[in-house]
């Protein structure tokens, strides 16, 4: 696991048990809890009772105080908070790269591991050096154990579609899975035509 992936993770779990800890707070303070199970919260604990509110008349009035464009920041700034919030869990959410892929079969090789960006490089390397090819663009995704290519194929205007995806699975695609020990690994290629344009003589 990458250091990324330890501090997205300690960042989520961090950020999980503050809206948890907040959540049960108002939910004991909302259902009054507190005062059905008697139980009593510590000395200067906030929302003990369905009536409170985390900003009293006072608060407001002071906060208030500081000018006209006091309260429109501050709603400003929660709205930037979340809008940041929302867009770095749907980074998370998106599809994951393995990372690091194990090298030499199964079982395989102790602290021998292929970064899924160096794999990607190789076979677009070795994918565009093939006959006929101008530009091949390869990400790799997935689990380590179960990853997954991507290829994107640019094609000379005389080149053949099937000659050109067969020379790309007998050639980079197999050397890939040779060189990590993996029996199958799915690949999701397409391929586009060059456009050339027309040249004029005079």
């Amino acid at each position: 696991m990458t250091p990324r992936h330890v501090l997205n993770r300690s960042l989520l779990a961090l950020a999980g048990l503050v809206l948890l800890g907040g959540g049960l707070l108002v939910l004991f303070a909302g259902l009054d809890l507190y005062r059905r199970h008697d139980l009593r919260p510590p000395g200067g604990w906030p929302l003990t009772t369905a009536g409170d509110v985390l900003l009293g008349s006072a608060d407001r009035a002071r906060w208030s105080s500081q000018g006209w464009w006091w309260w429109p920041a501050v709603i400003a700034a929660l709205a930037l908070v979340a809008l940041l919030a929302l867009w770095w869990l749907l980074i998370q959410l998106r599809r994951r790269h393995p990372g690091a892929l194990s090298v030499g079969g199964s079982p395989p090789r102790e602290g021998v591991e292929l970064r899924d960006r160096a794999l990607s490089d190789a076979i677009a390397t070795e994918t565009g050096a093939l006959p006929e090819s101008e530009h091949a663009a390869v990400r790799v995704t997935g689990r380590s154990t179960h990853p997954r290519a991507h290829v994107r194929l640019t094609l000379t205007p005389q080149a053949a579609p099937g000659a050109a995806l067969g020379a790309l699975c007998e050639g980079p695609l197999r050397t890939a899975r040779r060189s990590t020990g993996l029996p199958g690994m799915p690949t999701e290629v397409r391929l586009q035509v060059a456009s050339r344009k027309p040249h004029r003589a005079e």
